[in-house]
């Protein structure tokens, strides 16, 4: 029971989550499949909101991590004088993590699956399915497509949360091309595409995959995605080979554990092949052309993975204002934009020193919105805010590897900053660990849509 304890402390530590929320998460066995993951929760009808006095209007486009957890946590601790509408094309959130074990049947794509009525229920957040075709910073207003009809929503702040975009690669600019080789770096119908074809490549065959230069969505991420697969392909395709094109000099994340998979665990399996950037892609004779060398490398299956941006409306408001023009400068205190003043980014379209993650862009909502609760009362936001980023990555079918550090702001850097000594890797993979990766998701989850 103390081991139990320990690591349900440990969660609770990582995660920056409530207690409560975290003892009533059920933990996750391998041997149960595929588990829904949707949260569940006890509270019915709306949540008593507090009253604040502070009034204000604040429209957020996009309904991801950080979108639904800001939304949620303005109406939560500021009130219900803010009014908050969320517009969001989809009808439902997607969840990228935990993807990769669709891959292999751990998971099914269902259970990923979370919608918007219970922040709308609930928080009292307007909720609006619609295209979001332009910002007027200068009128505050926001543009909209729904059923072809146009509208505009004023706004006294604005939060841009669009998650990501791709650029793609010569070879890969048509939509048959990258049906063709996948990235299933946006969970859903690519992942679906993805599976497939592993599915179908055959025994003896090649799985190859190409990881984009830094930075880009979950650093962890394609790592832990040639693992699962090299372990489903030496289960069900003996002979199979998993061969990782990687444009960054080195693994980013999770580097003990990844090398000691790749050169332990799947030795023989797993080729890892750094400063390989992709320049081409030749989908006819399933060829990729890389940095490394003149000479392209083939395989059965092409999981593309292309170098990432912030969505387009972020471009397209002119806040993609990085030194590469592809994702938005903030103030860390509020995420602010350094560009126009009353519009906010946060997610994976900002550019921090923090990772692109979905337990950061949970962290980095939660900072925004106390700090715009604040703007709106009049007072200047939290000085020294402090993020926590963690997450799992699943190593074989049954075991699991975690990562973890904690940010805090340098008022000289003006950013955040990795606290010294806060920033660590499980020894090994373990099942335990295996069990809490759902606990932490079924925990995250929870905190932002339930």
């Amino acid at each position: 029971m103390k081991n139990v304890m320990n690591r349900r402390r440990m969660l609770a530590t990582l995660g920056g989550l409530s207690a409560a929320l975290l003892a009533g998460a059920m933990p996750a066995r391998a041997d149960d499949g595929e588990h829904d993951r949707r949260p569940r929760s006890s509270t019915t009808g709306p949540v008593p909101l507090p009253v604040t006095g502070i009034k204000g209007k604040v429209v957020i486009v996009g309904g991801g991590m950080a979108g639904v957890t800001l939304a949620k946590y303005l109406r939560l601790w500021g009130g219900a004088g803010i009014d908050v509408t969320l517009v969001e094309r989809e009808g439902a959130y997607t969840s990228n993590i935990l993807s990769n074990l669709v891959l292999n049947g751990n998971v099914a794509m269902s259970s990923l699956s979370f919608g918007y009525a219970k922040v709308a229920s609930s928080y009292g957040v307007k909720v609006l399915q619609a295209n979001v075709d332009g910002v007027d910073a200068v009128a505050r207003r926001v543009h909209y497509m729904r059923n072809g009809l146009p509208g505009e929503l004023p706004y006294d702040r604005l939060v841009l949360a669009p998650g990501i975009d791709f650029d793609f690669p010569p070879g890969l600019t048509t939509a048959e091309a990258q049906l063709a080789a996948p990235h299933a770096w946006k969970a859903g119908a690519q992942t679906l595409a993805l599976r497939d074809q592993l599915k179908a490549m055959p025994a003896g065959g090649t799985f190859l995959m190409t990881i984009p230069a830094k930075p880009y969505r979950c650093p962890p991420g394609p790592y832990e995605r040639a693992c699962v697969v090299a372990d489903w392909l030496r289960r069900n395709k003996p002979g199979s080979k998993v061969l990782v094109l990687d444009a960054n000099p080195g693994i980013t994340a999770e580097v003990a554990t990844f090398t000691r998979a790749f050169n332990v665990t799947y030795q023989g399996i797993v080729t890892y092949i750094p400063n390989a950037a992709v320049t081409t892609v030749d989908i006819g004779a399933h060829f990729v052309y890389t940095t490394f060398g003149s000479t392209p490398f083939h395989g059965d299956v092409l999981n593309v993975i292309p170098p990432h941006r912030a969505g387009r409306i972020v471009a397209d408001a002119g806040l993609a204002n990085d030194p590469v023009g592809k994702f938005a400068v903030v103030d860390v205190l509020s995420y602010e934009s350094t560009m126009i003043p009353g519009i906010h980014v946060i997610g994976d379209a900002a550019a921090t020193t923090m990772p692109k993650a979905g337990h950061i862009a949970n962290q980095e909502a939660k900072v925004c919105a106390d700090a715009m609760i604040r703007l709106m009362a009049g007072l200047a936001p939290d000085p020294s805010p402090v993020t926590n980023s963690a997450c799992y990555s699943p190593i074989t079918r049954e075991t699991a590897s975690w990562l973890t550090s904690v940010f805090a702001y340098d008022p000289v850097a003006r950013a955040m900053a990795a606290v010294p000594a806060s920033s660590g890797e499980a020894h090994a993979p373990s099942k335990d660990h295996y069990e809490d990766m759902f606990i932490w998701f079924d925990t995250l989850m929870k905190d932002a849509f339930a």
